[in-house]
């Protein structure tokens, strides 16, 4: 059995005969040699990845004006930045968009430019103290003139993401880009085999304390990152860094049409094989690593899952969802994890990087848990039974439901409650007239949806924009649940404007 330790390999980084591999060597490696041989072969796998995250951010500190201010509001070249900490610390984050540029400029765009050496302006307004009798203040700084410019990012380095696709009617902008209607695209994102967390998923070597990879210069992991979930294989990390070791060609801010801002971020962990089990987690593949492709076409966190997928099939450019063959496209860079783990890879063959041991492991156990809404305001609370037919019924079988239930909307199902389409009154008293009696002749098929836990101003504003009174509520399943209308809507926003 080989066990080696940390104190080992960092010697034979010291001494210049360190044997490292990135990730994807590493698969062919144990392939070809088996688990003990690498084990015994290999000192330490490089990972990389490099993708929007928008949960980043860094602090900064100005240093004091004379006369001296206490910050009330700050801006970096119209960029918001946050004060709630001493009189010139503040925080800015990646997503908070340029007021006089949003969607083009924002947080993260302002951190590239600072460690690209551009000129910033900086605003300041104060209510002033009698130690910091300063109201305003006007200037320019660059990196160069900051005191503590320390990148600090909540959430990085996702184990990996779910894909999208979006089976509306229309063309959506989310956070996984654009997406176009009838499910005619997907995205994805992560490095899949190159990803850190892939490469350790029980935190073996991955903790508070390790050495990393970051924006081009030295960082650490400081803890577990917001919305960590490693039992369900999206475990994340919270970094920190200095921004002033960084290049921008691994910290680079983006702007997602008709989304917002974020930061691209290049992050990259050395794993040292300290055994035979760390020799085979390194070897994951992009066909070990699944995910799902999620319709972000309906507004939940109860997404309907349309199929599994490896990220072998992300990569290649295409997959089959619904009987079709559909385009899939990456929101980050394989060229640059690529380049990050190899980068990595050479700075420890140089002697550049030694690795650290966690002084504390993260949790493997966590689960990520939604938001608990506990006011009134989601579809849950304003659905009503539907009323129901099949297809096999006839118009005037449906205009008596009509009358019986003193209702305008008949949702059409199959034998197993499926959603199939919808007739209004509308729809059959204009059957009647023109003499049709079989019900597909009228039945509109395109039916806009919600789900029990869309928020009732959502569904307010469907029913707005396609001029329709009602929407059918469905499960994941497509199964018909109820309906929610537009007079029940329209009593939410009246009790809330009294």
């Amino acid at each position: 059995m080989v066990k080696k330790t940390y104190a080992e390999i960092n010697e034979k980084i010291k001494k210049g005969d360190v044997v490292v591999v990135t990730a994807e060597e590493m698969i062919e490696i144990v392939e070809k040699r088996g688990e003990e041989a690498a084990a015994r072969d290999i000192d330490v796998v490089t990972t990389g990845t490099f993708g929007a995250m928008c949960s980043s951010g860094a602090f900064l500190n100005f240093g004091h004006a004379d006369p001296p201010i206490k910050m009330e509001n700050v801006w970096l070249n119209n960029v918001e930045a946050y004060h709630g900490n001493a009189a010139v610390d503040v925080y800015i984050g990646a997503t908070k968009m340029s007021k006089t540029r949003p969607f083009e400029y924002g947080g993260g765009h302002v951190i590239e430019d600072l460690i690209s050496g551009k000129v910033i302006e900086l605003q300041a307004t104060a209510y002033g103290t009698d130690c910091y009798p300063l109201k305003k203040i006007e200037t320019v700084i660059t990196l160069e003139d900051i005191n503590q410019a320390i990148l600090c990012n909540p959430r990085n380095g996702y184990q990996k993401y779910n894909a999208a696709t979006n089976g509306r009617q229309e063309t959506i902008y989310t956070y996984m880009g654009k997406l176009l209607s009838n499910y005619r695209n997907v995205t994805f994102s992560g490095a899949g085999c190159l990803n850190p967390l892939c490469n350790d998923p029980d935190y073996e070597t991955i903790g508070i304390g390790t050495r990393i990879f970051l924006g081009g210069g030295i960082g650490y992991i400081i803890g577990e990152g917001t919305q960590h979930s490693p039992l369900n294989g999206f475990g994340t990390l919270m970094v920190k860094g200095d921004l002033k070791q960084m290049n921008p060609q691994y910290l680079r801010g983006a702007a997602f049409t008709k989304y917002g801002t974020t930061l691209y971020v290049g992050l990259g962990i050395p794993i040292p094989i300290l055994n035979e089990g760390l020799a085979r987690k390194t070897a994951i593949s992009d066909e070990d690593i699944t995910t799902n492709v999620l319709d972000y076409g309906v507004p939940s966190r109860n997404r309907p899952i349309l199929r599994s997928v490896t990220y072998a099939e992300l990569k290649s450019g295409e997959i089959e969802l619904n009987g079709k063959s559909v385009p899939v496209s990456p929101l980050s860079s394989l060229k640059m994890a690529r380049e990050i783990a190899e980068t990595l890879k050479q700075w420890i063959q140089q002697g550049e990087f030694f690795l650290t041991s966690p002084v504390e492991r993260l949790s493997t156990t966590r689960v990520f848990n939604p938001m608990k809404v506990r006011t009134k305001t989601t579809v849950r609370s304003y659905v009503k039974p539907a009323i129901t037919c099949t297809l096999k019924e006839t118009v005037h079988d449906v205009a008596k439901k009509l009358i019986e239930h003193s209702t305008n909307h008949i949702v059409v199902v199959d034998e197993e409650n499926r959603l199939k389409g919808i007739v209004t009154s509308w729809d059959v008293t204009r059957a009647i007239a023109h003499n049709v009696e079989n019900l597909s002749e009228i039945v509109t098929t395109k039916v806009y949806t919600a789900s029990l836990d869309d928020p009732i101003d959502f569904s307010a504003r469907e029913m707005t924009k396609h001029d329709i009174s009602a929407l059918p509520v469905i499960d994941s399943h497509k199964k018909v649940i109820g309906i929610v209308t537009a007079e029940s809507t329209l009593r939410h926003f009246d009790i809330h404007e009294h």
